[in-house]
């Protein structure tokens, strides 16, 4: 990505031409993040729980139905999701998705705890600014380091 009108001043202009590269290589850095923090979520679920005792301990509790399907949902997203996410994969259409889940997780699992995280049971901060950090990669898309870059699919 090379600078452009509108990017601000390098401090160092000697290092001017690595802004954009560097610009690449943070995007990446949050991209893995988001994929690789939700995949661990998805990970513990596949091993501590099924998915009929998540829909009926965590979904339907709450008012989610059907639960089993929408108990698949999640454990869909936060594995294969996860995972297209990190390797930049069909990336928007599993961002948006993710990004629907927390939704469901800020306004339904936690918007009644207020919004600190710290509050009894854990408020909506925490998942909200993960929904918002999911947004930003479907804004973006998978970037240049992407296999939808690489195959072309980008949306």
């Amino acid at each position: 990505m090379s600078m452009s009108a509108q990017d601000p001043r390098p401090i160092i202009p000697a290092l001017g031409k690595y802004y954009g590269f560097m610009s690449d290589l943070a995007y990446l850095v949050v991209r893995l993040t988001a994929g690789g923090m939700l995949l661990v979520h998805g990970i513990t679920k596949l091993m501590t729980t099924t998915v009929a005792a998540f829909a009926a301990g965590s979904m339907a509790r709450r008012g989610i139905e059907p639960a089993i399907p929408a108990a698949y949902a999640v454990f869909f997203l936060e594995t294969v999701g996860a995972l297209c996410i990190i390797f930049g994969l069909f990336t928007r259409v599993f961002a948006v998705a993710i990004g629907l889940q927390f939704l469901v997780i800020v306004i339904i699992g936690h918007g009644p705890r207020g919004f600190a995280w710290s509050s009894p049971g854990g408020g909506w901060e925490y998942p909200l600014f993960w929904g918002l950090i999911i947004a930003a990669v479907a804004l973006r898309g998978g970037g240049p380091w992407s296999l939808d870059r690489k195959l072309g699919w980008e949306l």
